[in-house]
């Protein structure tokens, strides 16, 4: 019986500087893992992005089980502030520390294991499905999006789909992603007539707009939350004038909020709420706004079912512990896959994501192995 090892796998993945965009090889390492393994493995490649699609079984089976997930991780930041190298993958008292050991190359490196174990010693009645992208952490473009376009004009489909994000916020298990909250931001510019500060009937100063503006949109309540979301929430992020003068009334200046939202909203509906705003303040002030608003996502939700229970299931008999359901946190390629099929998020505790020495229990990765091997056994029993 095959045994892949998912915390050695884990550590020839941390070895590859995949900072996005650049794959750094880690999936040639997965490529050459899953076609030994029997996989069919395309790597669908676009916009300077490298993406891979691994597909075990007959395509087009009535039953198939997929997994997403990236390889690509954020900047190192500041080197000399690391005590282990952020690609060493040094392991210490059972602990494996570098860049995207956490987020997420030990989910990737879990879910492969498990899958190729799972085909080899059980064959399956059906097909699994890898899509493991290099854009994620960036603008996503042509990461996940890609290989699902691919899947599309390939006539490849995935009838449910796990993303092994990490989405415990303290211990392994507690928590199961079912959606998303929306994420959108918008940047006004608001636009006045310049002058100086002794004469400010001779120009049309923009800093009071701006400060009206902002204060009517994070004043606003967007919503009292939702059977399984949080309330809605704008955040102010930045106010900007750049003017050194205490003299100059400035012609312009600027600002920009982000939203999170549920599913009360869409990011059509709040833009519209947005453009509103401005309109008002700017016939008020008697100044011109402009505004730009990008949605990077909407809000999804998988309702709870037959996919949450039969992870619920696996992460109960795998930790001893029963876990939350939750739409909590920000945005991953999740949003993306829900188009495609009914899809749930499930992996590590992500404490250490983003951050300096960046690390994993090594058992840690055993375990969410054998959490992902149970629910592909569960899966085609």
């Amino acid at each position: 019986m095959s045994d892949t090892d998912a915390a050695k796998l884990t550590a020839d993945l941390i070895r590859c500087p995949s900072v996005t965009p650049a794959d750094g090889g880690a999936l040639d390492v997965l490529d050459s893992l899953l076609s030994g393994a029997g996989f069919t493995c395309t790597r669908v490649n676009r916009g300077g992005i490298n993406n891979l699609f691994a597909r075990w079984g007959d395509k087009g089976h009535a039953r198939t089980f997929g997994f997403n997930g990236h390889t690509d991780v954020v900047p190192v930041g500041d080197e000399s502030a690391w005590t282990h190298a952020p690609f060493g993958a040094e392991e210490l008292d059972g602990i494996l520390y570098g860049r995207g050991a956490t987020d997420m190359k030990s989910g990737v490196a879990a879910f492969a294991a498990a899958a190729v174990d799972f085909v080899q010693s059980t064959p399956p009645e059906g097909s699994v499905i890898l899509a493991i992208t290099g854009d994620e952490e960036g603008d996503a473009l042509d990461g996940t999006t890609a290989l699902l376009d691919y899947m599309d004009e390939a006539g490849e489909k995935m009838n449910v789909c796990l993303v092994g994000e990490p989405t415990c916020p303290e211990n392994l298990g507690d928590m199961i992603k079912i959606g998303r909250r929306g994420s959108m931001s918008a940047w006004f510019t608001v636009r006045g007539v310049q002058g100086h500060s002794a004469y400010p009937h001779r120009a049309k100063n923009p800093l009071p707009a701006i400060a009206r503006l902002m204060d009517r949109l994070a004043s606003h309540e967007l919503d009292q939350g939702t059977d399984h979301f949080d309330p809605s929430t704008l955040a102010i992020v930045t106010i900007d004038t750049g003017n050194p003068a205490t003299n100059v009334i400035p012609a312009e200046c600027k600002g920009t909020v982000n939203i999170r939202f549920n599913d009360t909203h869409s990011g059509e509906s709040l833009s519209t709420w947005l453009k509103d705003e401005a309109t008002k303040v700017a016939t008020e002030f008697d100044v011109e706004i402009a505004v730009e608003i990008k949605v990077s996502g909407e809000s999804f939700l998988t309702p709870p079912g037959d996919l949450s229970d039969l992870v619920s299931t696996a992460v109960q008999a795998e930790t001893g512990v029963t876990p939350v359901l939750s739409t909590t946190g920000g945005t991953s390629d999740a949003r993306f896959v829900k188009d495609h099929c009914a899809v749930v998020e499930f992996g590590l505790v992500g404490k250490t994501m983003h951050q300096v020495d960046e690390n994993v229990p090594v058992e840690q990765i055993h375990q969410l192995k054998r959490i992902y091997s149970r629910i592909l056994s569960d899966y085609f029993a």
